[in-house]
């Protein structure tokens, strides 16, 4: 059975698709953009819109009943590759407490939803 998840946390999808959607003890987020849930527009600056993405995907997985430490795979797209030590930095900061850190890919991208940065993709698993 497919559960639709959603967070008032996190921005409102750009989009026809759902935050997230749990199968079983799996749940898939969609890709999260530096969006600030409360004014509905991106963060400045790099850093900021990385530490935003992992806002709202905290958001997402709290929503679900997840956590850090259920996060098993990111996907990170990101416009210039030249920051990735500052992706870097914010989001070892994120994962600081999660014993085994989740799988990541990051994918260098021409363009981004609404002019961002970066976006995060994540699938988490609750392990029974």
């Amino acid at each position: 059975m497919k559960i639709k998840v959603e967070s008032s946390e996190a921005p409102k999808p750009v989009g026809p698709y759902s935050q997230a959607v749990q199968v079983g003890n799996t749940l898939y987020l969609s890709g999260q953009i530096g969006i600030d849930p409360s004014t509905g527009k991106l963060v400045e600056g790099f850093k900021g819109q990385v530490s935003q993405c992992l806002h709202n995907v905290d958001a997402v997985l709290r929503a679900a009943g997840f956590d850090r430490d259920n996060v098993v795979k990111v996907v990170v797209y990101i416009t210039d590759m030249d920051r990735f030590g500052e992706l870097n930095a914010v989001y070892e900061e994120f994962f600081k407490d999660v014993g085994i850190k989740p799988a990541r890919v990051a994918v260098g991208v021409k363009s981004l939803p609404l002019g961002a940065l970066v976006e995060l993709e994540v699938v988490a698993v609750k392990l029974s």
